[in-house]
């Protein structure tokens, strides 16, 4: 642990979003103390995590610049950009508006529209309270990892903006929550089929060293 960093990261070593903010931290060259949530044994419900996110979600973040505690920022896109602020460079956002409107709206599909209905929160409900077996629970992921993906996919087929990466030739928040969702898919032994771009983009992301560091199998409480 650096006792050094300034930032204070609530962290679970699965968990997509707390790999892009991990990306993000990466990339700018900024270290975070990490505080283990361990969200398999409930501990984001636990009476101390709901203070710090009454939404009983990671990641969160806790700025200590200049020894004075910021209130926790949650939500990833929201540190993302939070990030970007405080160390504009690298940026994770174009320059101009369009091209910014355009990564935020990539970055949403996959977050907002994708990545929730696969949180342990949801998964809880559909085997507690819907009486959801193991296949249906696969199945119920492999639906929505594939609409949200194949949707991904057609953007980046149809716009010109595409290039090495999900906008043009440098790593954006949109690349970041498309490694995000990608990473996890054999943690839940899913494999969605149909989608070069979003394979090729991937594989530029995986070669980087901020998104090697970041991978969920090398971070602590992860199965050896």
């Amino acid at each position: 642990m650096d006792s050094q960093a300034r930032f204070e990261l609530f962290a679970f070593w699965r968990t997509s979003a707390t790999y892009r903010v991990r990306v993000a931290l990466n990339l700018k060259g900024l270290a975070a103390d990490e505080r283990f949530v361990n969200l398999e044994a409930g501990e984001q419900r636990s009476e101390a995590f709901l203070k710090v996110n009454p939404m009983g979600a990671i990641p969160a973040l806790i700025d200590r610049d200049e020894g004075k505690l910021s209130p926790p920022i949650t939500q990833s896109l929201a540190i993302l950009e939070f990030l970007d602020e405080v160390q504009p460079a690298p940026s994770i956002l174009p320059t101009g508006p369009h091209g910014r409107a355009r990564v935020r709206s990539l970055a949403a599909m996959l977050v907002a529209d994708t990545h929730p209905l696969i949180t342990p929160r949801v998964i809880k409900y559909l085997t507690d309270e819907a009486k959801f077996d193991a296949e249906a629970v696969k199945a119920w992921r492999l639906k929505w990892f594939t609409t949200g993906l194949l949707a991904f996919e057609q953007r980046l087929e149809t716009e010109a903006e595409t290039g090495t990466f999900c906008h043009g030739e440098d790593i954006t928040m949109a690349d970041i929550c498309l490694a995000s969702i990608k990473i996890v898919l054999p943690i839940f032994k899913i494999e969605v089929s149909g989608t070069p771009m979003i394979d090729r983009i991937f594989a530029a992301c995986e070669r980087h060293e901020a998104f090697i560091q970041a991978a969920p199998n090398r971070q602590f409480g992860a199965p050896s």
